[in-house]
């Protein structure tokens, strides 16, 4: 199935690092950031996990937590975690689930079978605690990803769920963003933008970050 933006992400069951999961329930009132690795003891997969497993905190200040899949079986999982310590400097500190039917990664269409019929691709979903899905990204498996480039797009999310905004090229925590053009009233907009707000075009109006002082 192919899973498009405003889809609520499918429940399932799977077995993890950290037991027996569901889905939905263990993501709870969380942002989930889940993601696919195309296999363990590679080398672009060891970084990308150790680099994970050191945004905790930055995931959790965004109530946010991640989870990550592919077809190996929890023992390698297991093993390999040890190796991604040893040169990573960082333990794995989220549920790696075992997917070899890849019935979880065939839900999720993290196979895509044009690059490789055995293997995930290097897909991330995010997902919102209303189990939507709120943006996905993929790239190939020779390709690591940038997990900065993660926490921009949960902020952004985050920051235009809860303003008339939209975040421009760029952006990133802090910089002035952009007034969404559906705003039209002028009293609403000086209630909503205090700070006042720079008309480059009627459709382009930047405005100071809302929520920042």
């Amino acid at each position: 199935m192919t899973l498009l933006i405003g889809d609520t992400a499918p429940d399932f069951e799977a077995e993890t690092t950290d037991g027996p999961i569901r889905f939905h329930p263990w993501a709870g009132d969380d942002w989930v950031v889940f993601f696919s690795h195309p296999a363990d003891f590679t080398p672009v997969c060891t970084t990308e996990l150790g680099y994970t497993a050191r945004l905790k905190d930055e995931f959790a200040r965004r109530h946010a937590k991640a989870l990550v899949i592919s077809v190996d079986s929890l023992e390698h999982h297991r093993d390999w975690s040890a190796d991604i310590e040893e040169t990573q400097g960082t333990a794995v500190n989220f549920p790696m689930i075992a997917d070899p039917q890849r019935k979880v990664a065939t839900l999720y269409n993290m196979i895509h079978p044009s690059a490789d019929p055995k293997l995930t691709v290097r897909a991330v979903y995010i997902i919102d605690p209303q189990k939507k899905i709120r943006a996905s990204i993929v790239y190939p498996p020779s390709v690591g990803r940038n997990f900065n480039e993660v926490l921009r797009l949960l902020d952004s999310l985050q920051l235009t769920d809860g303003y008339k905004v939209a975040t421009p090229v760029n952006w990133t925590n802090g910089d002035d963003v952009i007034i969404a053009p559906s705003l039209q009233d002028p009293a609403e907009i000086a209630r909503l933008f205090p700070k006042g707000y720079r008309a480059l075009k009627p459709y382009l109006r930047v405005t100071p970050q809302p929520d920042k002082v």
